[in-house]
């Protein structure tokens, strides 16, 4: 047995660590498991896929996405949600339409004016 002091954060924790054998014989390792596989998600569509664009109006890291793909949404409705210096910015649709597409993904990082989705 060794005794270690270790301090984590300004915190100080006495620990004892028990030593194995020389001569022992390391444990074997788990035998891989067959990872089935997923099907293959549907495509999504195309980036900028509607003619109406739902820009960023200031730099942050996206939030939440309250809106889904073909969904109907009206002027001033909020589609995507930004965290920018500390605050949820919610990002709306400047006008009436249909979700096309939804270009970011929560916790991508967007500049200013970038195209987060797209209405018809």
């Amino acid at each position: 047995m060794k005794n270690y002091t270790i301090t984590v954060n300004g915190n100080v924790y006495d620990v004892t660590v028990e030593e194995k054998g020389a001569g022992a014989a390391p444990a074997p390792a788990p035998a891989p498991k067959a990872v089935p596989k997923a099907a293959p998600a549907p495509a999504p569509k195309a980036a900028g896929a509607g003619k109406i664009q739902v820009k960023a109006g200031a730099a942050g890291k996206v939030y939440q996405i309250p809106t889904t793909v073909g969904q109907s949404v009206q002027a001033g409705d909020a589609v995507v949600v930004i965290e920018a210096m500390k605050m949820e910015i919610p990002v709306v649709a400047p006008e009436a339409g249909t979700i096309a597409s939804i270009d970011v993904a929560v916790g991508d990082a967007v500049e200013a004016g970038a195209v987060l989705a797209t209405l018809n």
